[in-house]
């Protein structure tokens, strides 16, 4: 008899384990699997963007930020970086799901859709840049596609650049750009 109660006991072991491992995480607050199932990621508002996705209302101590920086290429295209703080770019395949801090930027031109981006670097052709000023605005989204948002305003930057025709039509010398500083979020060629 005392063989079957070691069976009893091993087979209960076993079931325990497996039970206990499919249905646990780490248990770690700190990791993502842990927060993401314990409670909705912020408050959904009424407010949409341009292509109807509701904005997602977050504390804005907590709030993912998003700068933009543009420089313009030899090849008369663009060179536009990101910056982010408490936001990370989700990859191909993730979970249409709000997940604190995590998802996707938007790219537009002058309010138009350019693309979306899983990462911090993007080249912008010259052909979709015409000749004059214009606003490059990225945003951020969460993977269900609601609008990140902080007191009622998208996550989201804003540069200007400033495409001219390939000939140059009035030269400036370096003595009179010296000690002018460019605007942060401006960008020429």
């Amino acid at each position: 008899m005392s063989w079957r109660r070691g069976v009893r006991a091993v087979l209960a072991v076993c079931v325990l384990l497996l039970a206990g491992s499919a249905g646990c995480g780490s248990g770690d607050p700190g990791e993502p699997e842990a927060r993401d199932s314990a409670t909705p990621v912020g408050r959904l508002l009424d407010t949409t963007d341009e292509e109807g996705r509701r904005y997602r209302e977050v504390d804005g101590e907590r709030a993912p930020e998003v700068g933009i920086e543009v420089e313009p290429e030899n090849d008369d295209s663009w060179d536009v970086r990101l910056t982010v703080r408490r936001f990370r770019f989700s990859p191909a395949g993730t979970e249409a799901k709000a997940v604190a801090g995590r998802g996707v930027a938007h790219l537009f031109l002058d309010g138009d859709l350019l693309t979306r981006l899983r990462g911090p670097e993007y080249r912008l052709a010259a052909g979709l840049v015409p000749r004059g000023t214009h606003q490059l605005t990225v945003r951020l989204y969460a993977d269900d596609g609601t609008v990140w948002a902080v007191d009622g305003e998208p996550v989201e930057s804003t540069a200007d650049i400033t495409a001219s025709d390939t000939e140059p039509t009035e030269a400036t010398g370096p003595e009179e750009i010296e000690g002018q500083a460019l605007p942060a979020r401006t960008a020429a060629r």
